[in-house]
């Protein structure tokens, strides 16, 4: 009876004590995340330039392997970097504070042609009360708003340029080392760290890839826009490039104010094209050439991918909603790092990582018993 009691005791305690840790680690990343929130200016600047340097390593070492010298190749890549976003920032700055400028006019005739739509719709429908509940519903000028936000979000980010090409300087020049140091810190094997070696050369393939689609992308809209009569095609051109990168919606929110603006600017026939143009740009690059580039895609299920989207935006704005993939994918190898985390991974992942999951452990499963043994 005695020890049926202390069996019964030790099971209880066992629940108490499981209960308590899963409280303790869900307050750890509530605190986790609301601290990276409130350290957003801080953390940001070093999330782009660590990003940029994984765009810029595989060169970096290319050049190595030509005898370049380190400090050589690192300022090469990053003075390319600079001519290049002080071109495209002159460029598209005077479109950005002209179109900032003209925003209330274009919000107003907007107002004035969405009135008119639901003055049309309650008309049909003989009732004002329809119309009035409508009006308080839709806000024709949310996307355009969303449009200016976003790129003054990045505008104000950009203020620390020189500290994030600084790091991408340093982070350039500790590429070819970092593997041997950490080995000799930790003990690492080389086959310890094939996992996180693997996973930074597809997170810098994901990242180049991404890249060269989203430029693309951004030329194409650029043109569909510039032919159509639109005024900014260069900001478009801009904002279709940085969304891109947005998994989900950012093809959506890249195309809405653009075709707002064909609305309030040209009429319905231009703007009925601009749709037509967006929808076979989105198609053609996110359906056909992306995914045949890509392959087996970033290993990460498409609910988790809005998830993140939502969740890295609110910690860290604009730049999180742009970041929002690699910075899950990187959460993912984290979780998987650990045995007791290992799960929360394969919840993050793919079928296809499910499925590999399933097959190791029916691997394991049908070993001998003295198998695992003997490879130790």
């Amino acid at each position: 009876m005695r020890r049926s009691d202390a069996t019964g005791g030790t099971g209880l305690s066992d629940s108490i004590q499981s209960r308590g840790s899963a409280v303790i680690s869900f307050a750890a990343v509530i605190v986790i995340v609301y601290g990276l929130q409130m350290a957003k200016v801080v953390l940001v600047p070093f999330l782009i330039a660590a990003f940029l340097a994984l765009i810029t390593v595989r060169p970096m070492l290319w050049m190595q392997r030509h005898r370049v010298p380190a400090i050589l190749g690192a300022l090469i890549i990053v003075c390319a970097m600079m001519l290049v976003l002080f071109l495209v920032g002159a460029i598209v700055g005077t479109s950005v504070a002209e179109f900032t400028a003209a925003l209330p006019s274009y919000q107003q005739r907007l107002d004035v042609i969405v009135q008119g739509i639901l003055k049309f719709v309650a008309e049909t429908l003989n009732s004002d009360e329809s119309l009035q509940s409508l009006s308080d519903m839709i806000d024709p000028g949310w996307a355009m708003g969303l449009a200016a936000s976003i790129l003054n979000g990045l505008k104000d980010v950009l203020t620390n340029i020189f500290l994030i090409f600084f790091t991408i300087i340093f982070i350039l020049l500790e590429a070819s080392t970092v593997e041997t140091k950490v080995e000799a810190a930790f003990g690492r094997s080389a086959h310890s760290l094939e996992a996180p070696r693997v996973f930074l050369s597809n997170l810098g393939r994901y990242l180049g890839i991404k890249t060269l689609v989203s430029m693309a992308t951004g030329m194409t809209a650029g043109v569909l826009t510039w032919a159509i009569g639109l005024d900014f095609p260069l900001l478009w051109a801009m904002l279709a490039f940085l969304l891109n990168y947005v998994p989900t919606i950012g093809s959506i929110i890249a195309a809405v104010p653009a075709v707002l603006l064909a609305l309030v600017q040209l009429g319905a026939p231009e703007a009925t094209a601009t749709v037509i143009g967006f929808v076979g740009i989105n198609v053609l690059f996110g359906n056909f050439i992306e995914p045949r580039l890509m392959g087996y895609g970033v290993g990460i299920s498409p609910l988790v991918v809005f998830i993140g989207l939502v969740l890295w935006g609110w910690v860290f704005g604009p730049v999180g909603m742009l970041l929002s993939v690699p910075l899950t994918m990187t959460l993912k190898l984290a979780l998987e790092s650990d045995e007791r985390t290992r799960w929360m991974a394969i919840l993050l992942g793919s079928e296809r990582d499910a499925q590999y999951a399933l097959m190791r452990r029916s691997a394991r499963s049908h070993e001998p018993a003295g198998a695992t043994g003997d490879r130790g």
